[in-house]
């Protein structure tokens, strides 16, 4: 069977048009899908019974199987979700302000090992599939409280979204397309580690935000906590940055996860103001969120301070991000999926 939350509109009025039906129904089964939120083919009333019974015999509404859902004190949820194939994936809402934002995983498991990730530390199962990008929004909805709408969407979850750069550039399309789910192109977000083609392919080819995660200033430094940065240095990865469109409300952000006596000193400060001349870009700062095992520490308070001034001082717009949800392990590199091993030691605790 094929699951009718695999297709774009493009995709869809292929199908349809196979079925020998005209245009307009691809529309309608569209609309069903992703702005009617449809859990099966017979609740979509306006679609002809004969269609409804044809579709019937090759297409489902296919969803995930949400695991588990934890709430943080914050107001975050982190929502654990199992794939057709037993793989699980994380996915966060995340409250601030006026704001409401997902943050979807792009694949379980993540190959690129990154020293400070939780996930980069846990392997790689596979890329995810269109419906189970899908999937993530429509599980997400069912969790929103009265009055709540999401208004953001970021890739920043499990993954690394330009590893499976096709699947995700139709998740795009669908979320930027008004007969989608509707978003606007400034309120999609895309975080990458900095695979250089991708990016340039992403500048050329969507019309969406890119967050990087840089996280040093060296190549020594990255190379270390960073791998990828072995196969895309820095100089190659700025020039791509340098290189991205840059128009209207579309812009870079630049997230730099702050790592005690590693990437926080006042010198990583003013060379990172060197790498990012002739990028228009903002950065985030964002304090590392320890885990268990995990390799570094949490700079210290006035380190942060310090390291922000002298970014603000020279014009770059910085942000010192909060941790929202840590203590359900949501914050930035901490999704890993653990209901599986938690089950596991809740057994062999005997409760």
């Amino acid at each position: 069977m094929k699951n009718l939350r695999d297709f774009t509109y493009e995709e869809l009025l292929e199908e349809v048009r196979g079925l020998g039906e005209k245009p307009y129904r691809a529309e309608q089964v569209y609309g069903w899908v992703y702005r009617k939120c449809a859990t099966d083919i017979d609740s979509m009333t306006d679609v002809s019974k004969a269609l409804r019974e044809r579709l019937k015999e090759s297409y489902s509404v296919e969803g995930l199987k949400v695991l588990e859902v934890k709430s943080s004190f914050d107001g975050t949820r982190k929502f654990l979700s199992e794939l057709s194939d037993g793989s699980r994936i994380e996915s966060v809402l995340i409250p601030e302000g006026d704001r409401l934002t997902l943050c979807v995983s792009s694949q379980a498991g993540c190959a690129l090992g990154c020293r400070f990730c939780m996930t980069g530390l846990s392997g790689f199962t596979r890329n995810l599939t269109l419906s189970e990008l899908n999937g993530q929004v429509f599980a997400a909805r069912g969790l929103l409280n009265e009055g709540e709408t999401i208004t953001n969407v970021v890739l920043m979850g499990m993954g690394e979204p330009l590893n499976n750069y096709d699947n995700v550039l139709r998740f795009v399309s669908i979320l930027t397309d008004g007969r989608g789910f509707g978003f606007s192109h400034n309120k999609v977000t895309l975080s990458t580690a900095g695979l250089v083609p991708g990016i340039r392919r992403l500048g050329a080819e969507a019309n969406i935000n890119l967050a990087v995660s840089l996280n040093a200033t060296t190549d020594e430094v990255r190379d270390r906590v960073m791998p990828v940065n072995k196969k895309y240095p820095l100089e190659e990865l700025m020039d791509a940055l340098r290189g991205y469109p840059h128009n209207g409300k579309k812009h870079v952000t630049i997230e730099y996860v702050m790592l005690a006596n590693v990437n926080d000193s006042i010198e990583d400060a003013k060379r990172l103001i060197k790498l990012l001349r002739g990028i228009p870009c903002k950065v985030n700062l964002i304090p590392f969120n320890p885990f268990p095992g995990a390799r570094f520490q949490a700079p210290e308070n006035h380190m942060v301070s310090t390291f922000s001034k002298i970014l603000q001082d020279a014009g770059y717009f910085t942000i010192v991000r909060a941790s929202k949800g840590s203590d359900i392990q949501a914050a930035c590199g901490q999704l890993k999926g653990r209901y599986g091993e938690e089950e596991g030691e809740r057994d062999s605790a005997g409760g």
